[in-house]
């Protein structure tokens, strides 16, 4: 099969050769765990989820790695903040981003390395660049010297000036230019860190994935991917590292970026009181609706979220749970819809195959029925059967509809009216219709 995808390097759409056909490797940048992951978050761990599950019918073997960041400043700053323990902290994170992953329907990588299990290897790295003259110490920190390759800024397309102005690059006076990045950094007595012969400290963000990529995907490997948040200076960075280190023309044959998620239309933003976590959205609605709704865009395309689109994509899911009903997973999976996802995968378009494969069971055709079901998997939806689907209330639960109601009436006492509406609102988007009596609210599903 032609596989087409776009490459965030040569910016252009590319047929995917894979550097060996029997061992299709995968990368992708996983959570920083200091907190609950938000709906912005799950877009990539969805949208790759696919790209593997796709892969893994079409060639014999993929590896597929997905790492944790468990050592950075955001995650010192919250456990300072938080007054926990750093070990504490990201041992719960990581127990909460598992389940949410799980809610999603996301598969479990094939592996998943933490940053704080490969300090050895990144230190190997940061030795041997500044051995190539790619590095250079200074006053205890380490840092990555952008001048040194001239290829630098070939993933974002920027002239260095642009990509220093772009970053905010702060000036620091133990750099010899603004926009080197630091490799390792010192700790201070009691903060997170390691013994190294450049003094006790941890390593910078970028210098993580490059160690742990290389380790379980060597150092070439097929696709790189991630938000597009992260072309610059994240992955354009690893590249620098990658590439200096290792002595390789690419670190990944193809860089795959997915784009930015907006709620209600508005740019997501905890100051503006519109930040949503997957946990928020798992409250109220599945996580199968949830990932349908991700899918139902284009992955590289913004797209909008709100409740009301979840809404919409619980009555999609319907419709395809009720041409699906008595049918089992076999092997046979539509050629069309497979020819949508070679296509840059194309998953609103093999999300509107699989509506006319249910169109065409209403007419009578059952193979598209068991069509419909088996080609679903790929795109990680179905998952359960017709019956245990339309047994879940609209899968919404009793407690989490009541723990709804305890906030609002939580907020209406603190005369928050505004978030009184809104989880009213948000109530009724749902299905839920409610009723305030002198000394209970009473709900209902419509």
């Amino acid at each position: 099969m032609n596989i087409e995808i776009f490459n965030t390097y040569s910016k252009t759409y590319e047929n995917f050769i894979p550097i060996d056909s029997e061992n299709v490797r995968i990368y992708v940048c996983g959570p920083t765990v200091y907190d609950f992951i938000h709906v912005g978050n799950a877009r990539p761990l969805i949208i790759f989820d696919v790209l593997v599950r796709f892969f893994k019918f079409i060639y014999p073997k993929v590896t597929y790695v997905r790492n944790i960041t468990d050592v950075d400043d955001k995650i010192i700053i919250q456990s300072k903040k938080n007054n926990e323990n750093i070990t504490d902290l990201t041992k719960r994170t990581i127990e909460a981003f598992t389940e949410d992953a799980k809610s999603l329907h996301v598969l479990t990588p094939d592996h998943e390395p933490k940053a704080t299990e490969h300090i050895p290897e990144m230190l190997k790295i940061i030795k041997t660049l500044i051995e190539n003259k790619n590095a250079y110490y200074s006053n205890k920190h380490v840092f990555f010297s952008v001048s040194s390759m001239s290829e630098y800024g070939s993933l974002s397309g920027m002239k260095l000036d642009e990509m220093i102005d772009g970053a905010r690059v702060e000036v620091n006076s133990l750099k010899k230019e603004p926009g080197d990045f630091v490799l390792w950094k010192p700790s201070e007595k009691g903060e997170m860190g390691w013994e190294s012969e450049f003094g006790y400290g941890r390593p910078g963000w970028h210098i993580e994935c490059s160690a742990m990529s290389e380790k379980f995907l060597g150092k070439q490997f097929d696709i790189h991917g991630g938000g597009l948040d992260l072309i610059f200076p994240h992955h354009e960075n690893e590249i620098a590292q990658s590439c200096c280190a290792f002595e390789t023309p690419f670190m990944a044959k193809y860089w795959m970026h997915n784009g930015y998620i907006t709620v209600n239309n508005e740019k997501m933003s905890k100051s503006e009181g519109n930040f949503i976590t997957v946990r928020d959205a798992l409250r109220r609605f599945s996580g199968e609706v949830i990932r349908y709704s991700i899918l139902s865009g284009h992955y590289r395309s913004p797209i909008n979220f709100s409740f009301e689109s979840l809404n919409e994509s619980k009555s999609a899911l319907d419709r395809l749970y009720r041409c699906s009903e008595g049918f089992e997973i076999d092997n046979n999976i539509d050629q069309e819809f497979l020819s949508a996802l070679s296509k840059d995968l194309n998953t609103p378009l093999a999300i509107s195959r699989l509506h006319e494969l249910a169109k065409e069971f209403n007419k009578g055709n059952r193979l598209s029925g068991q069509l419909l079901k088996s080609s679903s998997r790929i795109l990680g939806l179905l998952n359960v059967s017709s019956s245990e689907w339309f047994t879940k209330k609209d899968q919404i639960d009793e407690e989490k509809i009541n723990n709804m109601i305890s906030e609002r009436n939580k907020a209406r006492k603190e005369k928050d009216f505004h978030l009184a509406d809104k989880i009213r609102d948000e109530l009724k988007s749902i299905g839920v219709s409610i009723e305030d009596k002198e000394n209970e609210t009473k709900w209902r599903l419509d």
